[in-house]
């Protein structure tokens, strides 16, 4: 449906009509195509457990047709369809705005170390909502690219419109198909992570971001560790490099699904603030990926 509709369902018919001018309008309808599993949550406890479980095969999906294959099983390039009008003004650009709200934001967070240093092309992270607040300066020569799960977020809409009117190019990378800003961006990447029911998003941060290494979830182990959390009142989450992005997400998921005190830090800045926080008693997650921040992740362990 576009803004400022109405649909109007009936026992016998059905049909839309504008708030503004109540004449009818006749508009094609899209079928969902979807299996009963998907919308099921089989041997899972919940949808965001069910969730998590599928992110392998969600990756996968993300990724699919969009590897071009060289020699030896390795990917030679990619393939994204939906932006190939635009690659040009996207090379050209000034710089790329990431916009985005909670967990998208997040995901594009993650990814912004690896457009930098791949692209070249300086990269600017908004908040939609600051971003709106303040009326940042955007430019015709800019590029700005609008991450949302369900692409009906209403703050990154109204930063959508905010882009357009001042000339940007804009691009959309949704999980759903036919949304408001898949429709409102000139261009566009599609998730293919799968229906998502849980509220707290686990499968479309990860298609997002698309470069995160998946590990291997231990139900028992989890279980066991949330025992030992569950009567906690704070948790620190420390990250660095590639890995900031997801202690923030981390802590936002500890916070929407048990309603303890989380923060997200960069463990760069252990020393200024958050190191006073320290004692024997209070929880602290690092993540130390073998990479090449895992010397100094290995010292805030110390």
């Amino acid at each position: 449906m576009k803004d400022g509709a109405v649909h109007i369902v009936k026992f016998d018919s059905d049909k839309s009509r504008r708030l503004l001018r109540p004449a009818s309008v006749q508009r094609g309808l899209s079928t969902l195509e979807m299996e009963v599993e998907q919308i099921r949550k089989g041997n899972f406890e919940h949808f965001m457990q069910k969730e998590i479980h599928e992110q392998p095969d969600s990756l996968t999906m993300t990724m699919r047709g969009r590897l071009i294959r060289g020699g030896e099983q390795k990917a030679k390039g990619i393939l994204l369809g939906g932006l190939k009008d635009h690659l040009k003004t996207m090379r050209r650009s000034r710089r790329i705005l990431f916009i985005g709200c909670g967990t998208s934001y997040n995901g594009a967070l993650a990814a912004r170390p690896v457009v930098e240093e791949l692209s070249g092309i300086p990269v600017t992270m908004e908040i939609a909502s600051d971003l709106l607040d303040r009326q940042g300066p955007i430019y015709r020569e800019d590029t700005a690219i609008f991450v949302s799960q369900s692409g009906e977020t209403a703050d990154t809409l109204q930063a959508l419109e905010y882009a357009k009117s001042n000339g940007a190019l804009c691009v959309g990378i949704t999980n759903t198909v036919g949304s408001a800003i898949a429709r409102g961006t000139h261009c566009g990447i599609h998730l293919n992570a799968g229906c998502e029911i849980g509220v707290a998003s686990t499968k479309a941060y990860t298609s997002q971001i698309a470069v995160i290494v998946m590990l291997a979830l231990l139900d028992k182990d989890m279980k066991e560790l949330a025992a030992l959390l569950m009567d906690e009142q704070s948790l620190l989450v420390f990250g660095r490099g590639y890995n900031y992005a997801t202690a923030l997400e981390c802590a936002l998921k500890v916070k929407e699904v048990s309603l303890m005190h989380a923060e997200g830090v960069v463990a760069g800045e252990m020393k200024h603030g958050p190191l006073a926080l320290v004692d024997e008693t209070l929880p602290i997650i690092v993540i130390a990926t073998r990479d090449a921040s895992l010397n100094k992740q290995q010292s805030v362990i110390q």
